[in-house]
């Protein structure tokens, strides 16, 4: 299991910190680094200039939104990262929630099954460097992109549902889960997604799963805090549907907190299950709880 780190991106980190940061990550060796994209730095365009001062980590987006942009247009932007990283970025996709989609951009989330669907349709084949013939209820598209300098990127797609799940074994690389339990993650997740895969005669599948973590000796008081820090993603419906299935009141409960050796413990775990990737979400909340819990995940790498 690989291990990434969540980066501060999407929510007005400074972007010089931000390449430092992501300089320090890889010479420590981790294997990824990963950049959501709310209201703040554009996570697409910051992996390309991160690209730009890397070498090794792969670089992805966890996650893009897809109703605001066409997926021509950010098929362009990943191909363009993937030249300017020299083929170490992965496009991570998303429908977001119908708060943000239908009150604050203005867009219909009536039908988002029906939209992902057309959306892969159209994505997938461009970021393989194939030419799209789609012409479907949302996109009508016939075209090709050519970036010099690109690599085919892997798609990744937050997909929690059953629908979500087996359209993206089908038709992308994987998924990049947020807020999503062990238990869930081996009963739902993995089996799901990998059938959908192997029945489409595609590759077994990617699933990167984000998670907060902290190493601390007060857990009590780690998850209280993560708690109140965390609790919009607990009134989210997709987030909450899947701490639901998990048996959890709240963010909290899915945190990985406590000492090095239950956190380890936890991370076994998720290995054994059959998760591909780690993706850490630091929680500094109390002091040197960063710095701790950065050293613990380096010992794993």
């Amino acid at each position: 299991m690989r291990i990434g780190i969540i980066i501060g991106a999407s929510e007005g980190g400074d972007l010089d910190a931000l390449v430092a940061e992501a300089k320090s990550l890889e010479e420590a060796g981790f294997a990824s680094l990963w950049a959501a994209n709310i209201f703040g730095l554009d996570a697409i365009m910051t992996m390309a200039i991160v690209g730009r001062e890397t070498k090794r980590i792969e670089l992805g987006t966890a996650v893009v939104p897809t109703y605001p942009r066409h997926p021509t247009a950010i098929a362009q932007q990943a191909l363009t990262v993937s030249a300017a990283s020299k083929g170490r970025f992965a496009l991570g996709i998303g429908l977001s929630h119908k708060l943000v989609i239908e009150n604050m951009l203005g867009f219909s989330y009536d039908k988002p099954a029906r939209h992902m669907k057309e959306y892969l349709a159209v994505l997938g084949p461009l970021l393989r460097g194939e030419a799209v013939a789609h012409d479907g209820d949302e996109y009508k598209v016939n075209l090709a992109l050519q970036v010099p300098g690109a690599k085919a990127v892997p798609l990744l797609v937050a997909a929690l549902g059953p629908v979500m799940l087996k359209l993206t074994g089908r038709l992308a690389d994987g998924t990049i889960t947020w807020m999503t339990g062990p238990k869930t993650l081996e009963d739902h997740i993995i089996p799901t997604l990998g059938k959908a895969a192997a029945d489409a005669g595609r590759p077994s599948p990617r699933t990167v799963a984000g998670l907060p973590i902290v190493i601390t000796n007060d857990p009590a008081s780690a998850r209280e805090t993560i708690g109140k820090q965390l609790v919009m993603y607990g009134q989210l419906p997709s987030y909450r549907a899947m701490l639901d299935r998990e048996g959890a009141a709240g963010p909290a409960d899915v945190a990985l907190a406590g000492d090095e050796a239950e956190v380890g413990a936890a991370l076994d775990r998720l290995r054994d299950i059959g998760l591909t990737d780690f993706n850490a979400a630091i929680m500094p909340i109390e002091e040197g709880a960063g710095e701790r819990t950065l050293e613990f995940l380096k010992s794993r790498i």
